[in-house]
């Protein structure tokens, strides 16, 4: 396995050339660099790790166990779902409405995607959507999700710096390793259990004798059952959203993928039934990646994590006892109520329930006058109004501007269509 990621490592397609240059106008970076680490979650030794791209030097400086950058939304699934699920202060079906929001202090985080209006926890790990996390984070507190990081094996927080909303979506102080990003998600992988990542078992002197045994501590992060829910949540990327070319044929594969400020970090975390891998890829001295369609990161994290699983048995993530389905609104979020025109099943623990739907309106909306559509309007849409998800109502922020999703009742009727004239009779 290590054979296969210096082979991916290797590769000049990674290496592109940097372009900004120093107070000296000489070149900050040479090219692109990588860093990756996995982990056999069986044992959860370290089997591979890849330190450098191209040539491997003897340098002393490796960029998957020393290396410390900022994680982007690679954060999220750490920081606010992870803690967020254990916690009870979401489910995988809680709605926030995705729209500008201020959170204080001059803090207004923007989607790399467009706002989206009501999303559920689901479908924002899915198209990564920043402006929910961050809501998350304010009802969670970034002190309990430092917590919780640290249970991960995330050794480089700082109390008082990463202390802040920011910290829902990656942006940290110091940043974070390719080792303690795997072995954070490997702890998840593990049944919400973490276990130091080790790269020996034991060392022996020349007659034989123990001399140094490698310690494995484990901690219980969440339960069994929330981590079985997040695993469900990690696979919506690869399924139909942001890792859709990190599927391994046979496999169920969690991943998330992290893009911070400028485009100057990438990362893709995540894990099969098999191994957890966490992949940076970006410069030495932060600048613009470039001149890649697919995330790199993600590639080289696709290309060595598919080529270890030839030959496994097919596998999947096992559901644990516990786990409830339930039908929930679409809309709000909630358990469905009768009036609740758009429903779906959800699963969740059963200490961990939504409250039922208080309802909702629907109406048809004729698409052209947006106004209440009449028996001639061609083209309509249905409409909700008077719906304000529950974590709208707990007052931890501001819409910008109005910006909200929340819709009345439009009582005014479309004028624009009206029942066609008769044709005179000859």
């Amino acid at each position: 396995m290590f054979n296969k990621s210096e082979q991916e490592f290797a590769k000049t397609k990674y290496q592109i050339k940097g372009r900004e240059k120093n107070k000296n106008g000489e070149l900050k970076n040479d090219h692109t660099q990588a860093g990756m680490v996995i982990i056999d979650n069986q044992t959860n030794q370290v089997v591979a790790v890849g330190g450098s791209l191209g040539e491997q030097k003897t340098t002393g400086w490796n960029r998957g166990t020393q290396l410390t950058r900022q994680t982007g939304s690679s954060m999220k699934p750490l920081a606010d779902i992870v803690p967020g699920l254990q916690e009870k202060v979401i489910t995988a079906a809680t709605i926030y409405d995705d729209a500008i929001t201020d959170f204080g202090g001059g803090y207004k985080p923007k989607d790399y995607n467009n706002p989206k209006g009501y999303i559920n926890i689901r479908s924002c790990i899915r198209t990564s959507q920043n402006i929910p996390m961050v809501k998350v984070m304010m009802e969670l507190t970034p002190k309990k999700s430092i917590e919780y990081l640290k249970k991960m094996g995330i050794t480089t927080l700082d109390d008082t710096k990463d202390a802040n909303p920011a910290l829902s979506i990656g942006g940290l102080s110091k940043g974070i390793s390719p080792l303690e990003m795997a072995g954070a998600y490997a702890s998840i992988a593990n049944d919400g259990v973490y276990t130091k990542p080790i790269f020996f078992t034991k060392v022996v002197d020349s007659s034989g004798n123990t001399v140094l045994t490698a310690n494995q501590e484990k901690t219980r992060v969440i339960s069994e059952q929330n981590a079985y829910i997040v695993k469900t949540i990690l696979q919506e990327p690869v399924k139909k959203g942001t890792a859709t070319y990190c599927a391994i044929s046979g496999m169920d594969v969690a991943a998330k993928t992290g893009t911070t400020d400028g485009s100057k970090d990438r990362w893709l975390c995540g894990f099969t039934p098999y191994y957890a891998a966490a992949c940076w890829f970006g410069y030495d001295q932060p600048e613009e990646v470039y001149g890649f369609g697919t995330n790199p990161a993600g590639q080289i994290w696709d290309n060595v994590m598919t080529d270890i699983h030839k030959g496994l048995a097919s596998a999947t993530f096992t559901k644990p006892d516990g786990i409830v389905k339930a039908t929930v609104c679409r809309t709000t979020g909630c358990l469905a109520a009768s009036g609740c025109t758009s429903t779906y099943e959800e699963i969740f623990t059963s200490d961990n329930m939504p409250s039922k739907c208080e309802g909702h309106g629907t109406q048809r909306i004729c698409k052209e006058s947006k106004l209440l559509a009449n028996e001639y309007c061609p083209e309509t849409e249905s409409s909700n109004y008077g719906v304000v998800p529950p974590k709208e109502k707990l007052n931890l922020w501001k819409p910008v501007n109005g910006s909200t999703s929340s819709k009345n009742q439009i009582t005014e009727v479309c004028t624009i269509h009206k029942k066609p004239e008769e044709k005179p009779k000859e």
